[in-house]
């Protein structure tokens, strides 16, 4: 088909789509709804957010709209939270009316087989798998018990990150891909109970699911369109992604459970054993084997990409902060050198390094715009109305990096927390990297802990420098954006051992 061909047939299939969608919005009539950006025909706001990242150009909307502001992508109205008072009235004030997620045609086929937690809507089996989640799964005692798991793999890492550093490549070590596998590995040891001999595989799946999860489609901001379903590549390629990652799941199951039966007397129970013995004791029937298996893949994909996100962010920052890196480095080092080595129950005792952490988790927000939120009933936020329906993002990103809530807020600067107090669990809207809520991330403490022990041990072994011809303010912190914002290249360094390989 030529160029004008393929012209009039778009102008012909958007003018299709507007007439099926249902743009009148009577049911908005009388409301005071958030300012609105100028919209297009069909699209309705999408061009204000192309060619940019989302976090990014929403920042930029909000400054010349409001902290409240009403879009729409298609015919699915978005309301966008910039600021940390709207935050609150989301996220505590009406915390119950924005506790659901909104279900679209790529969600809905991601999770047919089996809900879990992240993107479930609020409700009965919402509540039902938060307490296995808070009473079993990821509670502070499960957690402490996974510290041998968490050491062993540090261990494991400061062995790699030598090896590397002592071979090919001008001696550079890819930090990147270093904690990628670290993270990837203790997520899945701590889960199953081993190492997953496919880590590739597993990786490949994590990536699929954040490309497609993030992604929009044309089903997804036309839901009433049954044209724009039929077009919808994604939700077709959601489909096979779905199946394969079930069987890839089964197969892990299947091996986990033959495994154990195996090694009788001698198995310690990981996270798939407490889902399987849930089920077993037969008082929860919800948890089906479909459920398991969505339950396990969730806890591995949100237990990987935000760790390792923000563990790139941090050694990123670092370089790019010598006198940062020297005094972290002291401070680990001063703790663990009569150990020679780093131990988990020493981490408690470090302030700085927990500065730097927080400090890369304000300026690097993982997940920038949280996970959708969906408005229940119509309330008032800031004065104005958010109606029924709408689909609800909390810029955390932006709301982290306001002016009016922090001092020099482009700035990597830990010592701010020196005498703030404010923290990341959800109390304080002007950060809150893991939400806030009933929605708050129910895995965030055993996300930092493999943070936490990967940073001390990486700072504790090795002296860091930048490739030839680097200076710190050129360290690239180009961000890519998928459900988390990325680095958009791998992290390369040089690594010097200063210390003996741990036993």
């Amino acid at each position: 088909m030529d160029t004008p061909s393929l012209y009039y047939f778009g102008c012909l299939l958007l003018a299709l789509l507007y007439s099926l969608t249902k743009c009148s919005r009577s049911r908005d009539r009388g409301l005071r709804l958030p300012p609105s950006p100028w919209q297009l025909p069909v699209i309705g706001s999408l061009h204000h957010v192309l060619g940019a990242l989302p976090h990014r150009s929403l920042r930029r909307l909000s400054r010349r709209y409001g902290h409240l502001m009403l879009l729409n992508f298609g015919e699915v109205p978005v309301v966008v939270v910039s600021s940390a008072e709207a935050a609150r009235e989301v996220m505590r004030t009406h915390d119950a009316a924005f506790a659901t997620r909104p279900q679209t045609a790529t969600i809905r086929t991601l999770t047919k087989q089996g809900q879990a937690i992240a993107l479930t809507p609020y409700g009965d089996h919402w509540r039902r798998l938060r307490k296995i989640c808070a009473l079993e799964l990821l509670s502070a005692a499960r957690v402490r018990s996974l510290r041998p798991v968490r050491e062993e793999e540090a261990a494991r890492l400061v062995v790699a990150v030598a090896v590397s550093s002592a071979s090919g490549n001008n001696k550079l070590v890819n930090v990147s891909e270093m904690v990628a596998a670290y993270v990837a590995d203790t997520a899945v040891h701590a889960i199953m109970g081993r190492r997953l001999n496919d880590r590739d595989a597993f990786l490949r799946y994590i990536d699929e699911a954040i490309q497609l999860a993030s992604g929009v489609s044309l089903a997804d901001m036309f839901p009433s369109s049954w044209i724009a379903g039929a077009l919808s590549w994604r939700t077709r390629k959601a489909e096979v992604y779905q199946q394969r990652l079930f069987e890839f799941l089964d197969a892990i199951i299947t091996e986990h459970t033959e495994k154990k039966s195996h090694d009788e007397g001698k198995w310690q129970e990981d996270l798939i054993d407490v889902l399987l013995r849930i089920q077993s004791q037969g008082s929860s029937h919800f948890l089906t084997m479909g459920t398991i298996k969505a339950v396990i893949f969730d806890l591995l994909s949100a237990g990987t990409e935000t760790a390792a996100t923000t563990l790139q962010w941090a050694m990123a920052e670092l370089m790019r902060n010598p006198d940062v890196m020297s005094r972290a480095q002291a401070e680990v080092r001063g703790a663990f050198m009569p150990h020679m080595k780093v131990i988990e129950e020493g981490l408690s005792q470090l302030t700085y390094l927990h500065w730097v952490i927080k400090e890369t988790l304000r300026l690097h927000t993982p997940g920038p715009l949280l996970l959708p939120r969906e408005c229940q009933e119509t309330c008032k936020v800031l004065g104005y109305d958010v109606p029924k329906g709408a689909m609800v993002l909390v810029n955390a990103w932006a709301i982290s990096r306001d002016p009016q809530c922090w001092e020099e807020p482009e700035k990597f600067m830990p010592e701010r927390f020196e005498s703030d107090t404010r923290d990341l669990k959800g109390n304080d809207f002007e950060f809150t990297p893991f939400g806030a809520g009933r929605r708050i991330c129910p895995g965030m403490s055993f996300g930092l802990a493999n943070v936490e022990l990967a940073l001390a041990n990486l700072l504790f072994y090795f002296d860091w420098s930048l490739p030839d011809g680097i200076r710190p303010n050129e360290v690239d912190i180009t961000e890519a954006m998928g459900i988390t914002a990325r680095r958009k290249t791998d992290l390369w360094l040089r690594a010097t051992m200063c210390l003996n390989l741990p036993h």
